[in-house]
């Protein structure tokens, strides 16, 4: 179930993600926020952990990520003490 609202700047749920020669259906947990600093809107978040996501990914590689309510490309960071990557981007979020 998705707990996406148009115009919202959250997003929590599933989410296709592509790294190369890797496909995964994975869950997310986004958010964006303007930084009016360098005048862009950076988006962020967690995905899920996913043995599959650990092998076909490692931090820094870029990934396209996919909601039901668009895509966007983003950066692999590294994994947080709960096995979830984390992932951020810059410009129009997929959500």
């Amino acid at each position: 179930m998705s707990n996406h609202l148009p115009e919202a700047d959250e997003y929590a749920g599933p989410a296709n993600l592509i790294a190369g020669e890797t496909r995964l259906q994975v869950e997310v947990t986004l958010r964006s926020v303007f930084q009016p600093i360098d005048g862009h809107l950076h988006w962020y978040g967690r995905i899920a952990r996913n043995p599959e996501l650990e092998h076909g990914c490692t931090p820094g590689s870029t990934v396209s990520l996919t909601t039901p309510a668009g895509s966007a490309e983003g950066r692999i960071n590294d994994v947080d003490p709960w096995g979830r990557f984390r992932i951020a981007g810059t410009g129009r979020p997929p959500f």
